[in-house]
């Protein structure tokens, strides 16, 4: 698979020596560059496609006039861990 190159980056030369400072061994800035960069863009479609089931959960909401209160979701929510916790206990002895 053939490689793309991203445009230079100009950064202050504080900015530079704070990168340099945090490298691990054997790493690059390029490397810590290009894993920065996958992990924003991950955070970021991450987060779009939260922000869209938020809008369809909203949507359904308003089309079929089923809202759930904060206490009843953390509720459930309690249930479920509660239930898996046992489901792991039980699983350890």
């Amino acid at each position: 698979m053939k490689t793309a190159t991203l445009p230079s980056l100009r950064v202050d030369p504080e900015l530079r020596a704070a990168a340099e400072s945090v490298l691990k061994e054997g790493e690059t800035l390029s490397a810590l560059m290009e894993d920065s960069l996958r992990r924003q863009v991950h955070y970021r479609k991450t987060q779009a496609e939260f922000i869209a089931r938020g809008l369809a959960s909203l949507a359904e909401a308003e089309r079929t006039g089923i809202y759930h209160s904060a206490e009843d979701v953390m509720a459930m929510l309690k249930a479920k861990l509660d239930a898996a916790k046992a489901k792991r206990a039980a699983g350890q002895e």
